[in-house]
């Protein structure tokens, strides 16, 4: 895994050169000379690079495929998409989604009272906004106000009880009515981990006997003609295209049924979000079976034929798709702090004069090591090591004895390994495995790599650099949370191989890719890790800019957010420190400045690395 399944996974958004990573764009910079550049401002810990022309190539491709589709199936509706804030609502996301899906009439999606009032600030006039998910009577008011100002918004109906309160805001005020949407609980369920989302047992949606008394209940109240949309969605990061397309011959049907039974402002279906992205980076694994030529050609083309089939007009294609336009766009990238087994260097040797006979031998075996002999000698080490843990049990050899035989036949593995890491056999692969090594980064799993840890979501990890280096040492991922599950083990079935480096001579850098989407609102604060330092990153032709700073939380800031009082923090601190005993006013002025200083700085570890 050289290239670490970059051909896979990264669609063609980065490259290998010169043994590190960069952008495949414009002047093409390196995420190391990018992550050199911001730490030579002081800043440590993890951090989160933005890249807006990323969000641009996956609207565009969206755009186009089923532009594309639209026209070689002569479909006559057109296609619109919007954005699910639920997937990123970080402000620069945001920015980035709104701007780059401008020429496009992008628009967005909202499923709560704060996330409308998001989507109401950032859209702009002529791109859509959709409303999903449960609504009371204020968040239905806020959908008129929004519709009163201008904006083209579709309140999507979760139940029956939401249509009445339309009603009833319609009655009482004389602001306009917004478009009005039904989701439809379909019979057809989805794949993969979200499949919950379709199904009759799915938890949004109307039944069909539902829908037939939203129509009566519409006709009745002289608003029929403001519903203009049907909505499904049968989950998210869809793995099957199969399920998509029995759900879009059902919906299909539902449409056509609508509009016989008189719904004529009837002109949309939305078919929800579900694009799936690409997150492995083994070949012998892969999380979806379509393309996004596949997927818009199905869609096109089976709604043109169930409409044509029932002599109905084509309706407008919508799409919610989130995760496909944004979980590349941004790269986690994190320092290794420390190797485990870095306990093993040989400078940590401490022969004796006189050492047992089978320390000397493997003394021997590894000053004669080599690409000719590796194997027998590596089988030697191992015989020798297990007498010698026999030996030290029965007290003939003491506890130096055993740390030197350890650290010379740890030395010897890794050089067998590395002599034959072009002819492997399972039995050096199984001694990969078993001499994995521990590398501990600068991190929070459970704040930015939250799908991990609650789902096991796997995310493409690789160094920023070493790249022209074949990796050798089986990797498992430590963060630096105080507990357990803040790990990324190995797994033999999708392993993650990476470089033997001596931290103490240079840095080490891992990027996790694909993580724009849903890894930050997500994240939680476990052991009040926040949110990582993050920069927009804008390439043009000759050079890249750096931008949109936004910091870390300091921990005063931190405990501010949970409900403490920072001053009283800092006040009984500083009180506590000024009434101790110090040798010197000058000790006691200097912790006193640490002190502030640690408090006004983020909580990730700031060692050299």
């Amino acid at each position: 895994m050289k290239n670490f399944g970059l051909d896979l996974w990264s669609n063609k958004n980065f490259l290998i050169e010169n043994g590190e990573i960069k952008l495949n764009y414009k002047s093409m910079p390196s995420l190391l000379k990018i992550t050199k550049q911001i730490r030579s401002n002081g800043v440590r810990g993890p951090m989160l690079l933005r890249f807006p022309h990323l969000v641009q190539k996956q609207i565009k491709s969206l755009y186009s495929y089923f532009d594309k589709a639209i026209q070689e199936n002569e479909y006559k509706g057109n296609f619109n998409a919007v954005f699910p804030l639920k997937v990123n609502q970080f402000p620069y996301a945001v920015e980035a989604v709104v701007q780059q899906g401008e020429t496009f009439k992008y628009g967005l999606e909202a499923g709560s009272k704060a996330e409308l009032i998001l989507a109401m600030s950032k859209t702009l006039k002529g791109s859509n906004i959709t409303v999903n998910g449960f609504k009371d009577k204020e968040m239905i008011t806020l959908g008129f106000i929004a519709a009163q100002s201008g904006h083209n918004i579709t309140l999507t109906i979760e139940g029956l009880g939401e249509l009445k309160t339309i009603i009833d805001v319609a009655k009482e005020s004389s602001l306009k009515v917004p478009n009005i949407g039904i989701r439809v609980r379909l019979h057809s369920a989805g794949s993969g981990t979200w499949a919950k989302s379709g199904g009759m047992d799915a938890k949004f949606g109307l039944t069909s006997t539902e829908i037939l008394e939203a129509i009566s209940l519409l006709k009745n109240a002289h608003l029929l003609d403001n519903f203009t949309m049907i909505h499904f969605h049968i989950g998210s990061q869809m793995v099957d295209i199969a399920p998509i397309k029995r759900a879009l011959r059902e919906a299909g049907n539902f449409y056509a049924e609508l509009k016989v039974l008189g719904a004529n402002a009837l002109q949309n279906i939305n078919i929800g979000g579900g694009l799936a992205v690409n997150y492995d980076q083994h070949t012998h694994s892969k999380s979806h079976n379509y393309s996004i030529e596949e997927f818009s050609n199905s869609v096109v083309f089976l709604l043109g034929e169930i409409m044509n089939a029932k002599n109905v007009e084509h309706p407008n294609i919508f799409t919610e798709s989130g995760r496909f336009i944004v979980a590349s766009h941004a790269v986690l990238i994190t320092p290794v702090l420390e190797l485990f087994t870095q306990d093993y260097h040989e400078k940590l040797l401490k022969f004796k004069e006189k050492n047992p006979p089978l320390i000397e031998e493997l003394r021997e075996l590894s000053r004669l090591l080599d690409n000719k002999n590796c194997i027998e000698y590596l089988h030697d080490a191992l015989d020798h090591i297990e007498s010698l843990h026999t030996l030290f049990d029965l007290g003939y050899i003491d506890l130096q004895d055993r740390s030197n035989a350890e650290i010379l036949v740890h030395n010897i593995i890794k050089r067998s390994l590395y002599l034959t890491s072009a002819h492997t056999t399972d039995e050096l692969e199984q001694l990969q495995v078993n001499l994995q090594e521990r590398y501990l980064i600068n991190a929070s799993i459970f704040q930015s790599l939250p799908d991990y840890w609650g789902l096991k979501q796997h995310f493409p990890v690789m160094p920023l650099h070493h790249l022209n280096a074949n990796p050798l040492r089986a990797a498992s991922l430590w963060d630096i949370t105080c507990d357990s599950d803040g790990e990324i083990g190995f797994n033999p079935e999708k392993p993650l191989y990476l470089h033997d480096i001596n931290l103490e001579e240079e840095d080490y850098f891992l990027g996790f890719f694909n993580v724009g989407a849903y890894q930050e609102t997500l994240g939680m604060d476990h052991n009040l890790f926040t949110h990582p330092n993050e920069y927009t990153i804008e390439i043009n032709d000759n050079e890249y800019l750096i931008k949109n700073s936004v910091e870390s939380k300091s921990i005063l800031e931190i405990l501010r957010s949970l409900g403490y009082d920072e001053n009283e923090i800092l006040k009984k601190l500083k009180k506590e420190l000024e009434t101790s005993d110090f040798i010197t006013k000058k000790e006691k002025s200097d912790t006193l400045t640490k002190l502030e200083t640690y408090l006004h700085q983020n909580g990730y570890l700031r060692t050299t690395n």
